[in-house]
């Protein structure tokens, strides 16, 4: 709901604050006063396009503030949560639009930067604008099957579902048929792939084993002479170790002849126990780093060929072995493609039949509906004084390329104004007064059953006095028992049905005019009403007509 507008230096109007509440709200001044200014005003506010012709002569810039009441489940703050925009649940909505005086503009919400295009996005979602050239809203053919399902409680969750569904199933169908024609133009590189993978075995992980067992064996090979060399002075009979086990021995029968010799003895017999140890050791080196030429030679064949296959096929070598089981499930794939195809030509059959019979409910729902709203419309012609006119609303099935998750079917709201006269779209049909008439009639039946958004009406009553701007007013307040209604009216049967009444005054200052706003009480009320009914010169009847409106309203 709308609960405030604050306009700064926009064209005429210097400062103005306006508070708006439930119920219905008329707006009326003479001609020229400036009402339409608001209406731009709030226009701005809702993302309409931004002129420097609407700043105010000798100010540099424009602002309008719009201020929302919204409920915690409103579908614009899941819009702004998505646009990154914050908006809790529970505090005001307030729309700023600056528009300079050099064409530059400028829009925040809460305080946030937002585009212009994102306004416009919120618009339809909090203020609907109807007047005569209103090309939105209830004359545009695209919204109209949201609105009769709207006015049917019409759920069109299970056709989307069985439409998500059926697309789905043709892409799997679709990607398997393109994949079995890629695998078919190759099957003869893939078989042999296969095979050439399959027969080498490669594991993953066996690229650093046998690099390393190669890179071992070679260090072997470099150093096997080198360790003989050093074994030939340990080993046999002149070699070192022999010769300190001779030395030890004499020692041993001379050295209880001295103590010095003793521990000379002990020295030897320690030198003797580490250079057999020294003898283990090189023995153990040996046979660790000993190779087997015939060994090698097939660690580095097998090597090579793993990176050469592994270049071949444009992977790592330790992915070899995962791209033989890819490679391998292609060719099953392939194998058993007639069985696959088979199976998801199957589904793809049934998730067709399944949107075709959700579809089928839908319309039938969509076309009961009709009836419905068309009989509720039709009860509202006569009073509005369009007894002549007939309206319909078309449900028909388009074709395939059409369908979508909302069903099969287009909907349009179609008029004839005249007996015999074929029925085609309400902007085209209707003039201006038929036209304002049958958007009100329309408006009240769609509330009745679904309820409706802000909503203002821009001289919806030009045209018509007496009994017919009688059942406009009363159907202006029966709409707005169940929403925020605004509405700009030259007629004094429908301001006196409002609830609030606000008078648009333009005044003369020197070489300045100002638009000025003025929230009536009773008795000024009153007066305008007459004003309304008398002209320039209000009358005592006027008045005394004045009250009389008041008192019925």
């Amino acid at each position: 709901m709308l609960t405030g507008l604050s306009i700064r230096d926009v064209v005429l109007i210097e400062a103005l604050d306006l508070e708006f509440a439930a119920g219905l709200g008329a707006l009326t001044g003479e001609t020229g006063a400036g009402k339409s200014i608001l209406l731009d005003a709030l226009g701005l506010a809702l993302g309409a396009r931004a002129e420097s012709g609407l700043v105010r002569q000798g100010a540099a810039q424009s602002v309008v503030v719009a201020t929302f009441d919204l409920p915690a489940d409103h579908p614009v703050l899941t819009l702004l949560g998505e646009s990154g925009i914050n908006a809790e649940p529970g505090e005001p909505l307030m729309i700023r639009r600056i528009v300079k005086a050099d064409g530059g503009s400028r829009a925040t919400i809460n305080d946030q930067p937002a585009s212009a295009g994102l306004l416009r996005e919120l618009a339809g979602q909090l203020v609907e604008i109807h007047g005569q050239h209103d090309e939105r809203g209830l004359l545009n053919p695209r919204g109209h099957r949201a609105l009769l399902d709207n006015f049917g409680r019409i759920d069109a969750r299970p056709a989307a579902t069985a439409y998500a569904r059926w697309r789905a199933a043709e892409e799997a169908l679709a990607a398997a048929r393109a994949e079995l024609d890629t695998v078919e133009r190759d099957r003869e590189w893939l078989e042999h792939a296969v095979a050439e993978l399959g027969s080498f075995g490669a594991e993953p992980g066996e690229e650093e084993t046998l690099a390393s067992e190669r890179s071992e064996m070679q260090k072997g090979a470099r150093l096997a002479g080198d360790l003989e060399s050093v074994s030939s002075y340990l080993d046999g009979s002149e070699g070192a170790l022999s010769k300190l086990r001779q030395a030890a021995r004499w020692l041993d029968r001379l050295g209880p002849e001295h103590p010095l010799l003793a521990e000379a003895l002990a020295a030897l017999d320690r030198a003797v126990i580490e250079a057999a140890e020294v003898e283990d050791k090189l023995a153990e080196a040996a046979n660790a780093m000993s190779f087997d030429p015939a060994r090698l030679d097939s660690i580095e064949t097998r090597l090579f060929d793993l990176r050469a296959l592994a270049r071949k096929h444009r992977v790592a070598p330790d992915d070899l072995a995962a791209l033989t089981e890819e490679l391998s499930g292609r060719l099953q794939r392939l194998e058993a493609g007639g069985k696959g195809m088979a199976r998801l030509e199957a589904e793809l059959a049934s998730a067709r039949a399944a949107f075709h019979a959700a579809s089928e409910i839908l319309s039938a729902a969509r076309i009961a509906a009709a009836k419905r709203l068309d009989a509720s419309v039709a009860a509202e012609l006569a009073p509005l004084k369009l007894d002549a006119a007939r309206f319909r609303t078309v449900v028909e099935t388009v074709g395939e390329g059409q369908w979508g998750p909302a069903g099969r079917d287009r909907v349009e709201f179609e008029i004839s104004t005249n007996p015999g006269a074929p029925f085609g779209p309400l902007i085209r049909i209707a003039s201006g007064g038929e036209l304002s008439r049958f958007i009100l009639a329309l408006k009240v039946a769609l509330a009745e059953e679904g309820g409706a958004a802000t909503m203002v009406f821009d001289e919806i009553d030009r045209g018509v006095g007496g009994a017919v701007a009688s059942a406009i007013g009363e159907r202006l307040a029966r709409l707005a028992r169940k929403a925020q209604l605004l509405v700009v009216t030259h007629s004094p049967q429908v301001a006196a049905r409002a609830d609030r009444h606000w008078l648009i005054a333009k005044s003369h200052d020197g070489l300045v005019t100002r638009t000025s706003v003025h929230a009536l009480d009773s008795g000024e009320r009153r007066e305008e009403i007459a004003r309304m009914l008398s002209g320039a010169e209000v009358t005592d009847e006027a008045r005394a007509q004045a009250r009389r409106l008041l008192e019925v309203a």
